[in-house]
């Protein structure tokens, strides 16, 4: 084997070992014969010193230096101040912390930073040191705090599960590292991080994992689990099922689950979770395998949309009950127990018609 060939072969070998992962650095230029192994060597320590330089940083951000990374993001992004938003905001994550702290306790050792940008697109992102943005532009899209919880909760899936530093680890190139060493003309380290920010490469694994732990999330939240799939119900039908349409890591490229199959992922654990008594199928809601309601539209929402939130009440009820109590009809409102299932409009059939359905079916 000629010398550069060998050089070549064992720089390739030499950069993974020295690394330990499968970073993707921009090639290092492979030095010729006539300039001898001191030049390899050098190569390979200089990629090293780079990324152990950068994975240092990463972790400084995700742990002690998460609030001046906070402050970087509200920099970068910018801040929306609108008094309503920011209850609605802190509710919702008021909620969902104290979800996942019933199954994940170590939330309590590092709470999330959260607020809202001014980007008027739908999206939201969970960067580094759990720290979170939402943009303007979710409120814009949705109206209700459910399905709102539902984005949330899979960022703080992504947060809990440590993805975001993961995926940072994953991206770094030369040329980032290059920017942080540099100081990127001025900038602190962190706002170097902040171009990154909602830019991670999440696996497909990794999202299938936060959608399943947002829906983990919610059930132990007062939200309705049907919001899980209603969510990407309504992004099918404003955006179409091409999960390239959405930009944001939420909306994912082309190599990850698509938003049919994140919906019906979702509609098939909201039937485990009934203990296989709810299903819908095509907005018809159906209970023990027989046909229930298919709802109508809203002002606020379709009815396939709709018939998830009906499910979800349904859901929740058959979760902590075994039997089916006899349906009955308050202000307008077919009640089981004391859990609310639907509250008919104008376009669907009545209360006291569905009550009737309801306890026809055992």
């Amino acid at each position: 084997m000629k010398l550069a060939s060998l050089q070549k072969k064992l720089l390739g070998g030499l950069t993974a070992a020295a690394l330990g992962t499968t970073i993707a650095f921009t090639a290092v230029p492979v030095p010729t014969a006539a300039a001898g192994w001191g030049s390899v060597i050098g190569a390979i320590a200089g990629d090293a010193a780079q990324y152990n330089a950068a994975t240092k940083q990463i972790n400084y951000y995700d742990n002690d230096g998460r609030e001046e990374f906070f402050q970087d993001l509200k920099n970068k992004y910018g801040v929306n101040d609108d008094a309503d938003l920011n209850n609605r905001l802190a509710g919702i994550m008021g909620s969902l912390s104290s979800a996942i702290a019933a199954v994940d306790p170590s939330i309590n050792d590092k709470p999330y930073n959260y607020f809202i940008n001014t980007d008027t697109t739908f999206n939201a992102f969970c960067s580094l040191g759990h720290n979170m943005s939402v943009n303007t532009g979710l409120f814009s899209l949705i109206d209700n705090d459910d399905e709102i919880a539902v984005v949330l909760g899979h960022e703080m899936g992504h947060g809990q599960k440590n993805h975001v530093a993961k995926s940072y680890v994953k991206q770094l190139r030369v040329n980032i590292l290059a920017d942080i060493i540099a100081g990127s003309s001025g900038q602190t380290m962190g706002a170097v991080f902040a171009n990154y920010a909602n830019a991670t490469q999440v696996t497909k694994p990794q999202e299938w994992e936060a959608d399943n732990l947002a829906f983990d999330y919610i059930t132990h939240s007062s939200y309705n689990p049907g919001a899980c799939a209603a969510i990407w119900q309504r992004v099918i039908e404003k955006q179409g099922g091409n999960n390239q349409n959405f930009a944001g890591e939420i909306f994912s490229p082309s190599d990850h689950p698509s938003n049919e199959q994140r919906r019906d992922n979702y509609a098939q654990k909201l039937r485990e979770y009934s203990g296989n008594k709810i299903t819908v199928k095509n907005g018809l809601v159906q209970v023990n395998g027989k046909d229930f309601v298919t709802p109508a539209a809203s002002d606020t929402m379709s009815g396939p949309e709709r018939a998830y939130f009906v499910a979800g009440n349904l859901a929740a009820f058959c979760h902590s009950h075994t039997a089916l109590p006899t349906a009955y009809v308050q202000d307008g409102t077919v009640i089981l127990g004391d859990q609310s299932i639907i509250t008919p409009n104008g376009l669907d059939e009545s209360a006291e018609t569905l009550a009737a359905r309801l306890n026809n079916i055992k």
